[in-house]
């Protein structure tokens, strides 16, 4: 199952998977000019998950407008993270003795679960800022031939130099084969930590660590946290917009403190 959002693979990704063999059902394929990306494609899986478990698919894949993001649906419509799929790809290439120096890219913004699944695997973790030039750039430095972003953005160096969706799609089904198991169980190679983002549109963007009540805030959370989660607040780079991400034990206490964080700073810098 397909979801093309109306975008740049709603040709070439239908003709590929049928050319490899794939029985393929394709949503979203009638692009106007407008309706790129509109409620559909990586951002919006519902709809092909909800296809997915009315047809009994295998799994659903679906792609962003520019079809360089990939976020998959396993077979039962529970969609993957893009740090799922980048924890099952790193397993199998590691494996494989494929995963050079036995390290993977991923960005700040990856679930805390990320990290301690490679962890466990004996890889390396390397830390990148938010942003797939950032994550070529420590691939780079680092030797690896693994990273992406948990938007669904990945980047297979041995194959290509930016992301590409179908690319990755082709790498998660070889995982699938290699492991003779569906998503629904290689999905569990990670435990995903509640994580909650707020943005909050703000009028300008000083230091963040230069106003005493929003560095309280964050201290503060932290110390209820207590080693069991993590707290990032960092401005937008192209949107007048403070990202406050907080992960956490449990959903209810991480929207509690992600919103207690949030509410300070719309008090000192919103708009």
């Amino acid at each position: 199952m397909l979801d093309c959002a109306n975008g740049a693979t709603h040709v070439v990704a239908p003709e590929l998977f049928i050319d490899l063999g794939a029985e393929v059902e394709a949503m979203f394929i009638h692009p106007d000019g407008k309706n790129i990306n509109e409620k559909c494609g990586s951002q919006y899986p519902q709809s092909l998950a909800e296809r997915v478990r009315e047809t009994g698919a295998d799994m659903g894949l679906a792609f962003d407008g520019d079809g360089d993001r990939l976020i998959a649906v396993d077979e039962t419509g529970t969609p993957l993270s893009g740090d799922q799929i980048l924890a099952i790809c790193a397993k199998i290439l590691k494996q494989n003795t494929k995963l050079s120096n036995d390290c993977v890219v991923s960005t700040v913004m990856s679930n805390l679960g990320l990290g301690l699944a490679l962890k466990k695997m004996g890889i390396k973790h390397i830390i990148a800022d938010v942003g797939d030039r950032y994550v070529m750039q420590q691939m780079i430095k680092n030797g690896a031939v693994l990273g992406g972003e948990d938007s669904g953005h990945m980047i297979f160096l041995d194959h290509h130099t930016t992301g590409d969706g179908m690319l990755t799609a082709l790498k998660l089904i070889e995982c699938m084969q290699a492991e003779s198991r569906p998503l629904s169980e290689l999905r569990n190679i990670m435990t995903i930590f509640p994580q909650i983002l707020v943005n909050v549109k703000v009028k300008h963007k000083p230091d963040i660590e230069r106003i005493p009540e929003i560095m309280a805030a964050i201290e503060s959370v932290k110390n209820k946290l207590d080693g069991k989660g993590r707290v990032l607040v960092r401005y937008s780079g192209t949107q007048p917009e403070c990202r406050i991400m907080v992960e956490g034990p449990s959903e209810k206490q991480t929207r509690t403190l992600c919103g207690q964080i949030a509410d300070v700073v719309k008090e000192k810098l919103g708009v």
